[in-house]
């Protein structure tokens, strides 16, 4: 947006400008979190259950803001304020030396997502919108890689995916960019639709249909129409990438509008090998593909399926080596003095995800397998029954040692040991599963470590991580 005035910035969203600024420089980018703001960058304050971002309008004017797009009453309070502190002379508050703009806007959550899809279609880059029950930030990370080397990419990061952060996200791509890949989730019905108004996607994925959120939505089938909302988004013949062995998205795809891709062992994108030197080797509609990435889980390669389906419908076909960044607290593989491996799969947990980490576990797993698994949360009436399989399916993993955190997770001890599993442990808290761990494990033992994000379970990975550290 730095090429915008002010005055463009306020009408592309729909706002009042109250306060211009000098010059014709536009925002960096756009931010509610006044604790990250830098100079040049267009504070929105958004009204929260704990916090009126409005309120902090002065501050981040006085720290250096590009401006500020607040409700019309803060807006009116931050001009006044300006202009009082302007008069008092230079020995006043810093305010009065900030020549930022002061919009108003009626809702300023709306008029943010006004602007992003302004600058959207300013930018005129094709986008690629990515959703799913599980695995969708990892693909999206994926196809990133693939684009980035042929096309000038920029993709959302860390958990920019609802109403206020894809907005964010988007306002943070760079002139220039041809390609934008962002992540969408969804919580209810019509959340899909609303991000999808914003980002106006070209190629929908939609990685997978799982229980996720099912406690808000009550079934799956629920689910797959909330997350069919991307698919009614995109325009006559435009790609959709959507799993093979999905029945619950099929009535959405009926109607031969969309270039569907479906991919899968049976599916129009297919993973046909992979090598023992690394590379693999993917069909697309007959056309051979061949990669060297740097992922190896069998649930990664999936997604990789997905993600070549989804670059060749912006017209990007990818081949050789790839270097994959995934972003944090998923998967990330840490190799411990002493040969303990820890997969830090922590971000989140749901039925879907946990039985695809524990099959990774055991496809990959050189050693013991340990499986430290916390609760899931959001599964409603299910959960118990969810919990019990979970405990069922580390058995037939193999794994020898499993340690379940939360009184949710407790339900996966009895079924584990009625099939036969080794060593179990329950316990209250990632600190105590911590503490009991640093005497379980042994050279050679991979510990997947799994939860719902409200468990704090990557506070186990940090542990065993830094205990090596501290006993140099």
């Amino acid at each position: 947006m730095r090429s915008w005035s002010a005055d463009r910035v306020a009408r592309a969203a729909e706002a009042e400008l109250i306060r211009a600024r000098p010059g014709d420089e536009g925002p960096t980018r756009a931010v509610v979190d006044s604790r990250v703001l830098t100079a040049g960058d267009l504070f929105v304050g958004i009204s929260g259950s704990r916090v009126d971002g409005g309120a902090l309008a002065l501050d981040a004017l006085a720290a250096g803001a590009w401006g500020v797009m607040v409700s019309d009453q803060r807006a009116a309070e931050a001009a006044a304020a300006v202009l009082l502190a302007k008069s008092a002379g230079p020995g006043d508050a810093g305010v009065a030396s900030g020549a930022g703009a002061i919009i108003a806007a009626d809702d300023p959550p709306a008029a943010l997502g006004r602007l992003a899809r302004a600058w959207r279609r300013e930018l005129g880059a094709k986008v690629i919108a990515v959703t799913g029950s599980t695995g969708k930030t990892s693909t999206k990370d994926i196809l990133a890689a693939l684009l980035a080397r042929d096309r000038a990419t920029h993709a959302s990061r860390a958990n920019l995916n609802t109403e206020i952060g894809l907005p964010l996200a988007l306002l943070e791509a760079p002139a220039g960019s041809e390609v934008l890949v962002l992540e969408l989730a969804m919580r209810g019905r019509g959340q899909i639709a609303e991000l999808s108004a914003i980002c106006e996607p070209d190629v929908g994925v939609i990685v997978n249909v799982g229980p996720v959120h099912i406690e808000l939505l009550g079934t799956l089938e629920a689910i797959a129409a909330a997350k069919a909302e991307l698919l009614a988004a995109l325009s006559d013949g435009a790609r959709a990438v959507v799993p093979a062995d999905e029945p619950l998205l099929e009535p959405y795809l009926e109607d031969g509008r969309l270039d569907v891709v479906r991919c899968g062992p049976r599916g129009d994108a297919r993973l046909v090998a992979v090598e023992s030197d690394g590379r693999v080797r993917i069909e697309l509609r007959g056309t051979a593909i061949e990669l060297e990435p740097n992922i190896t889980a069998p649930h990664q390669l999936d997604n990789l399926v997905m993600a070549v389906a989804a670059a060749d419908g912006v017209g990007v076909l990818p081949a050789g080596r790839v270097a994959i960044s995934l972003s944090s607290l998923r998967g990330e593989v840490v190799e411990l003095p002493g040969g303990v491996r820890i997969v830090n799969d922590c971000y989140n947990a749901n039925p879907m995800s946990i039985r695809v980490a524990l099959d990774d576990l055991a496809a990959t797993a050189a050693g013991r397998r340990v499986a430290v698994l916390g609760d899931m949360l959001e599964l409603g009436p299910q959960a118990e029954r969810y919990h019990a399989e979970a405990g069922a399916q580390a058995a037939a993993a193999g794994v020898a040692l499993l340690v379940t955190v939360g009184p949710l997770a407790r339900a996966m001890i009895e079924p584990y040991r009625a099939a036969r599993g080794g060593e179990s442990h329950a316990v209250a808290d990632a600190e105590e599963a911590a503490a009991l761990l640093a005497g379980l494990l042994r050279g050679g033992d991979t510990v997947l470590v799994k939860a719902s994000r409200g468990v704090g379970l990557e506070r186990v990975a940090e542990s065993l991580v830094a205990a090596p550290k501290r006993a140099r």
